[in-house]
């Protein structure tokens, strides 16, 4: 009996220690994901099953992007995206929080709504929802999927819906769902995020689909010394945002539906939020300050 009780302790550290040590695993892959980076953006329309379908141009751009980490806990990582533009201009890019065994997720529909859904136990358990936000920190897609190391390669894959990307948003209308096939991964370089997109159209009678799309966007690490600037604008303008973030939780905490409205007075939920931000570094406003206009002006973009 002390043989075999000995041999079932010995049993349930070997996991508890294999456990916590892919848990690290995780972590440091989610932990190499920020930094100093050349980006560069490619996609190209591979297959549509209607015939008469014409294929869109390819997209190809490139960037300089910094992402840098503003919390992390031993369960939940937070990677902040500021595009840099020439010498002197930064734009508060995306955002990507990585949760550990979050049981739920905000679910895309179409148009401005995401529903709320709670996932069972089992479908969360050793996996990372990874959510991502708008550069308002409005919600964007979140999707869920396992981290997976071996032979070297450090990998982590998902599907989910989303709204159309940015480089379609102003220039196209004949679908409404991006169904995307996220796969990043760590090269020697940096990291790559690879995509096998769908382009749906939703509507009450289903989803039909109108073309597929592969993607890759490519961070390549590069020089530092190009972001010097960007270092001293997010120093201004880092505790604004951190505010911005707690009114958004507050707002995601208490829906199960969310439907934003695109306009309120002829602007944009970014364009007053980034006026906040500058307002908010020049006049030295406080937290409290911050989270009061904040809170105003994103509780004036929610429908009722």
């Amino acid at each position: 009996m002390k043989k075999i009780l000995t041999a079932l302790f010995i049993t349930i550290i070997t996991i508890t220690v294999s456990a916590q040590s892919k848990l690290e695993q995780d972590r440091q892959a989610i932990k190499a994901l920020p930094g100093f980076y050349k980006v560069t953006f490619n996609y190209a329309e591979t297959f549509a099953p209607d015939t008469a379908y014409k294929f869109h141009p390819r997209y190809n751009s490139w960037g300089y992007e910094w992402a840098v980490i503003e919390e992390d806990s031993p369960k939940k990582i937070v990677i902040q995206h500021l595009l840099v533009v020439g010498d002197s201009m930064i734009i508060k890019h995306w955002r990507e929080d990585w949760l550990y065994e979050e049981p739920t997720m905000l679910a895309f529909d179409k148009g401005n709504t995401w529903n709320k859904v709670t996932l069972k136990p089992a479908d969360v358990k050793g996996r990372w929802v990874q959510r991502v936000y708008q550069v308002d920190d409005s919600p964007r897609y979140e999707s869920i999927g396992t981290w997976v190391h071996v032979d070297g390669r450090h990998q982590w894959q998902s599907e989910t819906d989303s709204p159309l990307p940015r480089r379609e948003f102003t220039k196209r209308s004949d679908y409404n769902v991006l169904r995307r096939g996220n796969r990043i991964y760590l090269t020697p370089e940096g990291w790559m995020f690879e995509q096998d997109n769908k382009k749906i159209i939703r509507s009450e009678s289903g989803d039909k689909l109108l073309a597929q799309e592969k993607g890759y966007e490519e961070f390549t690490k590069t020089d530092e010394a190009k972001f010097a600037y960007a270092k001293k604008w997010w120093s201004d303008q880092k505790r604004y945002w951190a505010d911005v973030r707690e009114v958004w939780d507050g707002v995601f905490a208490g829906t199960n539906k969310l439907t934003l409205n695109q306009k309120v007075d002829g602007k944009l939920l970014f364009e007053k939020l980034f006026e906040l931000g500058d307002q908010s570094v020049k006049e030295k406003w406080n937290s409290a300050k911050n989270r009061e206009e904040a809170g105003k002006v994103i509780k004036a973009h929610l429908a009722s």
